[in-house]
């Protein structure tokens, strides 16, 4: 009997060096500062993810919106600009018709009738000054300019002597811009070159 009571003394002694390992207030009280510590950082983590995706979408449509404004801007200009096209490019034969009527005007016609060649003078040249105020510009390249088929439709083709291939050799009628578009191209004669050089016949 004596064995057994000491064996039961022994178990119960060997229970209390271990429960005090198994029980520590201390170690469970760190497990639970450690599990709040990594929620906090997940949910700060989270958080931040959440701020830089608001903040990314805020600034998409604070450019969408920008963008949006730049466009109305530019519609505005452009139809403050360009909505009377179509009406410019049907006073274009008006221009067109006071000059031919300006060149055939003899000088006994102005002496003849002085009054009304000056009123036709005058009202073309209002008309040229609705056209500046409106940013239509007159497009009249000269003699020796270069073709540029932007601006230029050419009429013919034509050697010339003197000139290089591609000179505007004659105008024939005037072109126009409005702002930076093209109304109407000017009707030009173009130089295909000098002629060429007759060979001389060979030495017999």
């Amino acid at each position: 009997m004596g064995d057994e009571m000491a064996k039961h003394k022994n178990k119960h002694d060997l229970m209390e060096e271990i429960d005090p390992f198994l029980d520590d207030p201390d170690e469970a009280a760190e497990d639970e500062e450690i599990t709040a510590d990594a929620a906090a950082a997940d949910e700060t983590a989270a958080l931040r993810a959440e701020v830089a995706d608001l903040k990314d979408r805020l600034l998409r449509a604070l450019a969408d919106a920008e963008n949006i404004r730049k466009r109305a801007e530019r519609d505005r200009r452009d139809a403050e600009l360009y909505g009377a096209t179509r009406f410019a490019r049907d006073l274009l034969p008006v221009h067109d018709n006071f000059d031919r009527a300006l060149d055939t005007v003899s000088d006994a016609a102005r002496a003849t009738a002085p009054g009304l060649i000056e009123g036709i003078e005058l009202t073309r040249r209002e008309l040229l000054n609705a056209f500046e105020k409106h940013r239509i510009v007159k497009i009249a390249p000269k003699p020796g300019d270069r073709f540029d088929p932007k601006l230029h439709q050419a009429m013919f083709e034509a050697p010339v002597p003197g000139t290089k291939a591609g000179d505007i050799i004659q105008l024939m009628g005037d072109g126009f811009m409005i702002g930076d578009r093209l109304l109407r191209p000017a009707q030009v004669g173009v130089s295909a070159g000098g002629p060429s050089a007759v060979p001389s016949a060979a030495a017999g």
